[in-house]
């Protein structure tokens, strides 16, 4: 794709942010600003939209500091205004309560909980942050009468990368149709500082994880998948692609209601 067609790609993206916005009659935008190349971009897309009426969040929680600062990096370079809020307390509380839970739940069911030396045994409470944010993104945005505005990418969608509820919840996802690699080719022509194009995805949900590790494959043999079928990439790279397309289908669809 050249220079003009992801230019006009991100002013038809900004546009159908602005007329989204309006059929709703919001006034504005809220976006978590959590240091990564998504949210650069999703923030730089509303601003466009929505020039006055754009805030991005800061959400802390045990996070690694480059990430604050590579969030505060994006915000200084495009003159966005922040929010931060610190959710380590709340978090640190929270979980801990939940701890407990397991002491009320039956022995024939508690048993079935991941063991705690599990990598699985990670994803619980991980997931409590990303739903503590958008706890404080909804609360920001019921407040101003804005919309939430998410950051996730159809190689993600796909697969069902994000959290249910969590960053997956949001009123807007301005990337949904783009695949990770050509959000990489939208930020540089959105002006996206390059240490954070060159910086390596991740969720940030405990210390050293990394998307691709979290996945066991790459974003690159998942876009050969999604781009050019199954045959594209090894056999049993496209089962376990399939079995999480299949498996995560409740995600990324309202709540089941019976036929009748």
């Amino acid at each position: 794709m050249n220079r003009s067609s992801k230019t006009r790609r991100a002013a038809d993206i900004a546009d159908w942010i602005q007329q989204q916005v309006s059929a709703a009659s919001a006034r504005g935008v809220v976006v978590g600003l959590s240091g990564g190349l998504d949210s650069a971009v999703v923030v730089r897309l509303c601003q466009m939209a929505m020039p006055s009426r754009v805030l991005a969040a800061v959400l802390p929680c045990h996070s690694d500091a480059r990430d604050e600062k590579d969030a505060n990096l994006v915000a200084s370079h495009f003159g966005v205004p922040i929010v931060r809020v610190d959710l380590a307390p709340t978090y640190d509380l929270l979980v801990n309560d939940l701890k407990t839970t397991f002491l009320q739940i039956p022995d024939d069911q508690a048993k079935a909980a991941v063991p705690s030396t599990d990598l699985h045994a990670h994803v619980p409470p991980a997931n409590v942050k990303p739903r503590l944010r958008m706890s404080v993104l909804y609360y920001i945005a019921n407040s101003l009468n804005y919309l939430v505005v998410g950051t996730g990418n159809r190689s993600e969608l796909t697969i069902g990368y994000f959290t249910k509820y969590g960053d997956g919840a949001a009123d807007l996802l301005p990337l949904g149709r783009l695949l990770k690699s050509e959000v990489r080719e939208l930020a540089v022509d959105l002006d996206i500082p390059q240490s954070i194009i060159d910086k390596p995805p991740s969720a940030g949900l405990w210390s050293g994880q990394t998307d691709e590790d979290e996945m066991g494959f790459s974003y690159s043999d998942l876009e050969r998948y999604l781009d050019d079928g199954p045959y594209a990439v090894a056999p049993a790279l496209a089962m376990r692609i399939e079995r999480l397309i299949r498996s995560t289908e409740h995600k990324r669809v309202q709540a089941l209601i019976p036929d009748a």
